[in-house]
């Protein structure tokens, strides 16, 4: 995993990807003070509404465009983002929890605090989806949904790759019996992503896991796990299973515009 710094900004991102420009928000380097410091970039989470803008403003420094910010509902919808231009930007954000474009320049954003940031795209730049997902969303099919919206404007022997960035490891993410058979009674083979911590009560899941073989499973061949764990590193990510109160990353991806291929990174 590589770790990129621009403006005093410290980002994390993976391996360099033909054509696409990703990287997640640590922490540090804003506004926010108390328990959202210091660079949070959510709305919702009663943190004061100047210091986020600030800190917003800081972020769109690095990009290209303004982000498409999504409602997040724990859900598996996939919002349009080339079809529906201007949704999202100076209004009401759509309510989706991941999102696709083929456009150069049109940034896709999904804010976490535990839950996994998913980048989607095919190897080649050409599209591409980011991906909100928690243990719902995973278990709903928000990878597999993100997928097939790819699917539908790509040919058909596109190749996929997938980088899946900070989130909760397993030693820190207890669950109960409902989020256990939420994924072993449809695929009972996914029962070996969890470990048994209460005989029949509680498990602990290790949702990074599930999320390569569920990606693995649809056909997506190059998956890259940051092995970042937002839980254990509580000066670098924020982590809602830590502290209840407290702010968000955002996981932000763009396509380059044909011809001007360079590694991913925020531009300089």
């Amino acid at each position: 995993m590589g770790n990129l710094k621009q403006a005093a900004i410290p980002l994390v991102s993976g391996l360099p990807w033909t054509g696409v420009h990703y990287f997640c928000t640590t922490r540090q380097g804003g506004a926010s003070t108390g328990p959202w410091a210091s660079f949070n970039l959510g709305e919702h989470v009663q943190d004061e509404a100047a210091r986020v803008q600030a800190n917003r403003q800081s972020l769109d420094a690095l990009l290209p465009g303004e982000p498409l910010w999504l409602k997040q509902v724990h859900g598996a919808e996939v919002f349009d983002a080339d079809r529906a231009a201007g949704i999202g930007q100076g209004g009401d954000p759509p309510t989706a929890d991941a999102a696709v474009t083929s456009q150069a320049n049109r940034v896709l954003a999904i804010m976490t605090a535990d839950c996994l940031p998913v980048v989607l795209a095919s190897t080649d730049g050409r599209y591409l989806g980011v991906a909100h997902a928690g243990w719902r969303g995973l278990a709903a099919g928000v990878l597999e949904n993100t997928l097939q919206a790819l699917r539908e404007r790509a040919p058909a022997q596109t190749s996929w790759r997938a980088w899946v960035g900070p989130a909760i490891s397993q030693r820190h993410f207890e669950v109960g019996a409902d989020v256990y058979q939420a994924f072993t009674q449809r695929d009972p083979g996914t029962a070996v992503f969890f470990a048994e911590k209460t005989a029949g009560l509680k498990w602990l899941a290790d949702l990074p896991a599930l999320a390569r073989h569920r990606l693995h499973q649809a056909g997506v061949a190059n998956i890259e796990l940051s092995g970042q764990c937002t839980f254990e590193r509580d000066g670098m990510y924020y982590s809602y299973r830590r502290h209840a109160v407290t702010g968000r990353m955002a996981t932000l991806a763009w396509l380059q515009e044909r011809g001007q291929m360079q590694r991913s990174g925020p531009r300089g």
